[in-house]
């Protein structure tokens, strides 16, 4: 058991290793904080939405920047698309569970806005309608994937596609990656005196 635990970690560590010299992925992130930045400098939002642990990862990163990363600021407009449940289980009963988020981009979503969809695949029905909703309405689309990138790769403007197909390590990297965003963002809008 030590054997695969230790496999486990190995794994991980390497894949993160992999993205020190992954000039397109370290590239694209400096773009997506620079857009973040930038949207709320203009008085916009973050939204984000994913499916089971990517839902989770989408909320846990939506509250580092709605609550407080490492210091005490101001709070920022920032939702994780699923968290009224409500909402989600009626228009999933009344409509479909592909148009959860597409139906709350279109109610809530402004041009100049960011949508971030999470989805190891690249190929969640719901997450790929709230990023074609989202470039409907001008609003600045990023992607957390995994290799290929799947039907998000054609609709995201900015892309994390990370290099694996090992779901539980590609989640691993978008919250590493996510992290790293929202402590950019937290330290460009409210820097340290």
């Amino acid at each position: 058991m030590i054997d695969l635990i230790k496999s486990r970690i190995q794994a991980s560590a390497d894949l993160k290793k992999s993205l020190l010299e992954n000039k397109e992925i370290l590239n694209t992130v400096e773009k997506i904080v620079s857009e973040i930045v930038n949207t709320y400098k203009h008085n916009g939002k973050v939204l984000w939405c994913g499916n089971g642990g990517s839902a989770a990862d989408s909320q846990h990163l939506a509250a580092e920047l709605s609550g407080r990363f490492y210091y005490d600021r101001p709070p920022l407009f920032s939702e994780a698309l699923h968290v009224n449940t409500s909402y989600t289980t009626a228009v999933a009963n009344d409509y479909s569970y592909d148009v959860i988020y597409s139906r709350l981009v279109e109610a809530m979503g402004r041009k100049g806005d960011v949508l971030i969809g999470l989805s190891t695949s690249g190929n969640s029905a719901n997450v790929v309608k709230a990023l074609e909703a989202s470039n409907n309405k001008g609003i600045i689309t990023v992607g957390f994937t995994g290799e290929t990138g799947g039907k998000m790769k054609s609709l995201c403007k900015y892309l994390i596609n990370i290099p694996s197909n090992d779901t539980p390590r590609i989640q691993e990297c978008h919250m590493l990656l996510g992290h790293t965003i929202c402590e950019l963002v937290e330290l460009n809008l409210f820097p340290k005196k």
